[in-house]
């Protein structure tokens, strides 16, 4: 998710980033860049943490991102960079086969900016708007079923089912109903006609988000598998983090956030008992929480940029222990697999 106010942060020879990453500047300080260091900036988007962390030391970055248009803009900063910058288009799931390809056995920091970035969002043609009229595609990457594909296959279960799960809207069953009521007539092709569709359902209150934000969300999230992505992504920074590497992750969504949450909780975790309960004998602890709580935009950087408002910044130090073996399907939520849904068998 990106800002569009500037950082104050220097540029590398060429002038900031069109957007600014929210708190640009904690993300640098947790990152303790040193020069000589190498950093992965797992979701690339418009480069605006890329372009701090070139700016405020002699360090490299392994950029990645899904979004083939994202890794294009980022042609000039890579050359501006001169040789500081590898950019690679991948999911940030994949970070720890692309940093071994680039031939780097471990790396001193991670950070992952989660959500669909303003770009994407100012982008009609790329479908993630309600707000402007477009093909309701959805897609981070180039390939694969698009958001039309998506609700004129589902069935009514399983959207109202995503609906709720990802969205948290409390009117799912009845967005749903509305859908396949309304795709029975038409198919639904663009992002207004997906909105007057929810329209009809959520009224649209004075002082609350707009009546759709929450059924595009879960769709955009479910579309691209976006908290399998992240849940691999963690496991994946733990592997090739360095002991004392930093992984800093800013979240927008409370789903996100939770499964962030938790991941560094049960690995930061010792062992431990009490005179009552016997000792349980977990594995050594593969982080050190570095925030108790998640850090929040202050109220100027949220009146800049009202996008910033639910950001949630988590971050963590790398142990020596090597990385844990435990699973990580435990922090996903129970959710049919895409596939599935398309095909009608969930």
């Amino acid at each position: 998710m990106m800002a569009g106010s500037d950082s104050g942060i220097p540029a590398v020879a060429g002038g900031l980033a069109r957007h600014v990453p929210v708190l640009v500047h904690r993300v640098v300080e947790f990152l303790r860049l040193r020069d000589g260091g190498v950093y992965v900036d797992a979701t690339f988007g418009a480069g605006g943490y890329t372009q701090a962390i070139l700016a405020a030391a002699n360090a490299g970055v392994v950029a990645i991102d899904r979004d083939a248009s994202a890794i294009a803009r980022g042609a000039g900063l890579a050359q501006q960079a001169r040789g500081r910058l590898t950019l690679v288009q991948d999911r940030f799931s994949n970070l720890d086969r692309v940093v071994r390809e680039r031939g780097d056995a471990l790396v001193d920091g991670v950070v992952c900016d989660l959500g669909v970035s303003s770009m994407q969002l100012d982008e009609a043609e790329r479908g993630f708007s309600f707000r402007h009229d477009g093909p309701l595609d959805m897609r981070m990457g180039n390939a694969g079923p698009t958001a039309a594909d998506l609700i004129a296959a589902a069935s009514e279960r399983d959207l109202a089912f995503i609906i709720k799960s990802l969205g948290e809207e409390r009117h799912a069953r009845a967005v749903a109903r509305a859908i396949v009521a309304a795709r029975a007539q038409a198919p639904i092709r663009t992002t207004l006609e997906l909105v007057a569709v929810i329209e009809r359902v959520v009224r649209p209150r004075p002082g609350t988000i707009h009546p759709a934000t929450r059924t595009f969300q879960a769709l955009r999230i479910f579309l691209n598998e976006e908290l399998d992505e992240l849940a691999a992504a963690l496991a994946a920074a733990e592997a090739v983090l360095k002991p004392g590497g930093r992984l800093v992750v800013v979240s927008f969504h409370s789903l996100e956030d939770r499964i962030v949450k938790t991941f560094l909780v049960e690995r930061g975790r010792r062992s431990g008992g009490s005179r009552h309960v016997p000792e349980v004998a977990r594995p050594a602890p593969t982080f050190r929480l570095l925030t108790g709580r998640p850090l929040t935009p202050d109220d100027a950087e949220t009146a800049a940029n009202p996008r910033a408002r639910s950001a949630k910044l988590r971050a963590a130090e790398r142990t020596l222990a090597a990385p844990a073996q435990a699973g990580i399907a435990h922090l996903l939520p129970r959710l049919p697999s895409l596939d599935d849904v398309l095909r009608g068998r969930a």
